[in-house]
């Protein structure tokens, strides 16, 4: 029996940052898991728990047949790079950056906007097509409630010197448009006011995106905005989130010339059996079972469904340690929810 060739998965928003925050901030409203789980969280991170979490994070993209991610934002992007090289993926990776607003923990309310600019810029030098050129460093800001307009314009600006995008959260929640109406002076919300000060370009990847009209959705549209909606962790869609990522000239479907990143798919496993239409088996049917071996950048990096460049277990150990050592540090207890007999 065949099986089938596809060209790698590209996953258009990844907090690998968060791996090892699974399960501390569902089932509540976004400021609560912002202000009261995942920042105090964020903030007590090592340069060693990213390391950690982005190793983990990644053995779950290979097993799920994605080589390249856009990650959304973290504190410490050296400690994601690490991570990145050893397992072979291919990534644009972003540091998270905020200059205002409150509920901010208190080593991050003391950064300014020059801080903020400075230290991407910084990383840009130092890991910008690095790993063979698989790491690539895009400027970004996690949101508009922690932004000034110096900061919004700044990045636009060094993100079109350094030829490189931006990666923001965008119009997730009816409250930040609420907000931005309020603060800023504009009739809608986040999307109406970045057309405004011409923050909208091609280079420009917006998370979520959700709470657009159609005024906003036209803006969006002209302006060549690349927007990953999230609906089930952002969907990879292949080529269109090549473009996403900025990186369509070399990846994103099997052609002579481009990147060899890709994957093979065993269809005759119980997700996908019977296939009676290929197209609709692998976009319905298609699981991570079915993935059986990885390549990205012409190495394998993981065959018969075994992840070759790391120990997959040794990490899950460490990780289970890092991530409970985390939360005593940041004082984050979890309530519990479930009768335990």
């Amino acid at each position: 029996m065949a099986n089938c060739l596809l060209p790698g998965f590209i996953n258009t928003h990844v907090h690998t940052s968060q791996q090892l925050a699974r399960g501390i901030a569902d089932d509540v409203d976004l400021m609560t898991w912002l202000h009261r789980r995942i920042w105090p969280y964020e903030s007590n991170m090592t340069e060693e728990d990213s390391y950690i979490s982005t190793l983990l994070c990644g053995i779950e993209l290979i097993h799920s047949g994605v080589t390249c991610f856009a990650e959304a934002g973290g504190q410490h992007v050296s400690g994601m790079a690490r991570a990145v090289e050893l397992l072979g993926l291919r990534a644009c990776l972003t540091q998270s950056t905020m200059d205002s607003g409150e509920g901010l923990p208190g080593s991050w309310g003391t950064r300014t906007t020059e801080d903020c600019i400075q230290s991407q810029k910084e990383l840009y030098t130092k890991h910008h097509d690095t790993a063979d050129g698989r790491i690539r460093i895009w400027l970004g800001v996690r949101q508009i409630m922690n932004s000034t307009d110096r900061l919004l314009l700044e990045t636009r600006d060094t993100a079109e010197k350094l030829k490189t995008g931006i990666h923001m959260h965008v119009a997730e929640i009816p409250f930040e448009n609420q907000f931005v109406i309020e603060t800023r002076e504009v009739d809608h919300g986040t999307v109406t006011y970045l057309e405004k000060i011409k923050f909208l370009r091609s280079n420009l990847l917006a998370a979520h995106t959700v709470w657009v009209n159609e005024t906003e959705i036209g803006f969006l549209s002209r302006a060549g905005v690349n927007v990953s909606h999230c609906p089930a962790a952002a969907m990879p869609l292949l080529m269109r989130c090549a473009k996403s990522v900025l990186w369509d000239n070399e990846i994103g479907s099997l052609e002579v010339g481009k990147k060899a990143d890709m994957i093979v798919v065993n269809p005759f496993s119980w997700p996908m059996v019977p296939v009676h239409d290929w197209i609709s088996s692998l976009v319905y049917c298609m699981r991570s079972e079915n993935i059986v071996s990885v390549m990205c950048n012409g190495h394998w990096i993981m065959k018969n469904q075994k992840i070759l460049n790391v120990d997959e277990e040794k990490v899950i150990r460490t990780a289970v340690h890092a991530s409970n050592e985390l939360l005593k540090r940041a004082g984050i207890q979890i309530p519990n929810r479930m009768n335990v007999i």
